[in-house]
């Protein structure tokens, strides 16, 4: 089947005008692009619960920083369009800044405090433009779900906050994270890492795993925990912005491991 390509949000109603009126339900995965297995995994589930899965590929200027790389993110248009067509895509969605932002356009979502705590401490800003894209693309697709990689789990906790809050009609769907086989999570922006720093990066997951463990079943405070595994990060010469044990849905601070939880790092 061949997929087709929306540039433009004209472009986009007018083709899924047909899948609307006969009743298909829709899926929709945004992506900014340069789509690897873990995209391809979000595009898979997305086809088994939906007729017709749609792809967005949108670099969102609105959710980077000044100093972060915007400019050099990457950009492979056509092997992202064959990868989300293998995956099973039937639509792609490609606007340009100046189709999904025109001139005048001022509005902006704020997330409240939760885009302030963890990645968001980091990157003031982020969160917001996060939500500012992912609410137009869903007002512009109008999909009965949208799925999300677990990969960012602030990010999907914080998307469904804003759907139930702004009561738009979609279900939100995480997606577990996608690994290599030596436990580094798939992700565009592996491709930065030198030859030294992907040998070290698996030490991440490992630690990670290894700090969950510990919470489940040593009887010790998780504070000493996360400690001693802050110190091993350290060690493989990783700079940690955080290191924390969450509520899985409301992403409050855990003391202790009681409710279903998340280490977040």
């Amino acid at each position: 089947m061949q997929i087709t390509i929306a540039e433009t949000m004209d472009a986009l109603q007018e083709a899924l005008i047909l899948p609307a009126k006969n009743g298909k339900r829709i899926a929709l995965v945004p992506t900014m692009g340069a789509l690897h297995e873990g995209h391809k995994a979000l595009i898979r589930h997305a086809a088994t619960l939906a007729d017709v899965v749609i792809v967005s590929i949108f670099v969102n200027p609105r959710q980077f920083g000044p100093n972060e790389d915007f400019a050099k993110y990457p950009r492979m248009f056509e092997q992202d369009v064959a990868s989300a067509q293998e995956a099973g895509a039937s639509y792609i969605y490609a606007p340009s800044v100046d189709d999904l932002y025109p001139e005048g356009y001022s509005t902006s979502i704020s997330v409240g405090p939760l885009a302030n705590e963890l990645c968001g401490h980091f990157r003031p800003g982020h969160f917001d433009g996060v939500a500012t894209v992912v609410s137009k693309l869903l007002m512009r697709t109008l999909p009965h779900v949208a799925v999300f990689g677990e990969k960012d789990y602030q990010q999907l906790c914080i998307i469904r906050r804003v759907v139930e809050d702004l009561d738009i009609p979609v279900e939100i769907v995480g997606v577990p994270t996608i690994r290599e086989a030596d436990g580094l999570a798939l992700s565009s922006r592996n491709a930065y890492l030198s030859a030294q720093e992907r040998a070290v990066a698996p030490q991440l997951y490992q630690i990670l795993a290894h700090t969950g463990r510990q919470l489940v079943t040593a009887d010790r405070p998780a504070a000493d925990i996360i400690g001693e595994s802050l110190v091993m990060l350290n060690m493989h010469g990783f700079k940690v912005d955080y290191l924390e044990m969450r509520d899985s849905d409301t992403l409050e601070p855990l003391e202790s491991f009681a409710v279903p939880a998340r280490v977040l790092v």
